[in-house]
C-alpha cells in the first residue's frame, strides 16, 4: 500500500487518528481473551514488573533494575510506558526526590493478583523455587480466597 499515492486521500482529523487506526490494528492480534490480554501484559519482562509492584507495592526505576533478572534499561523504560499507557501501573510523584518517580499498580494492575498466584502455584509444581516462596504459597493454600482478600486491600491502600 501505498500512502503517497494520489489515488488515496484520507480523511483524518490529526495525526492521533492515523496512529490510532495504524497502531491498534495491529497490537490486537485477534479476539480472542487470552490473545489480547497477553498483549497488554504478556511479556516475560511486563509480568516481572507486575511482581515486584504486588510484592513492594511500589518501586522506583531504579528498584526495577537491581532485581535478579537484570532487565534491560531500554527495556523496562518501554514496558513501564507500555503498562502505564494501557492503566496497569501509574507513576507519582517521589516524596523525597523530585528527580524520582514512583511506580504503583492500579486497580486494572492489581486485578492480576489472582493470576500470578496461579503461576506461582503452577511453578511450584515443576521448578524448585527458594524457600520463601515456597512459605508464601504454603500460605495462600491454607487459604487462598483470605490471602487474595488481605493482599488486595494491602495493594489499594499503598
Amino acid at each position: 500500500m501505498h500512502f503517497a499515492s494520489a489515488n488515496i486521500h484520507f480523511n483524518l482529523q490529526n495525526a492521533s487518528d492515523f496512529i490510532n487506526i495504524f497502531i491498534m490494528d495491529t497490537k490486537k492480534r485477534s479476539d480472542c481473551p487470552i490473545s489480547c490480554s497477553l498483549d497488554v501484559w504478556g511479556d516475560k519482562w511486563s509480568l516481572l514488573i507486575v511482581r515486584d509492584l504486588m510484592f513492594a507495592k511500589q518501586c522506583t526505576y531504579g528498584d526495577f533494575l537491581k532485581s535478579d533478572e537484570k532487565i534491560a534499561t531500554n527495556i523496562l523504560a518501554a514496558r513501564l510506558q507500555m503498562l502505564e499507557e494501557n492503566g496497569i501501573v501509574a507513576k507519582l510523584n517521589h516524596p523525597d526526590s523530585k528527580a524520582k518517580v514512583l511506580y504503583r499498580l492500579t486497580q486494572k494492575g492489581i486485578d492480576l493478583l489472582p493470576i500470578m498466584i496461579e503461576i506461582n502455584l503452577w511453578a511450584e509444581k515443576y521448578f524448585t523455587l527458594p524457600a520463601e516462596r515456597k512459605a508464601l504459597l504454603k500460605e495462600i493454600k491454607k487459604n487462598k480466597e483470605g490471602f487474595l482478600k488481605a493482599r488486595i486491600k494491602e495493594l489499594k491502600e499503598s
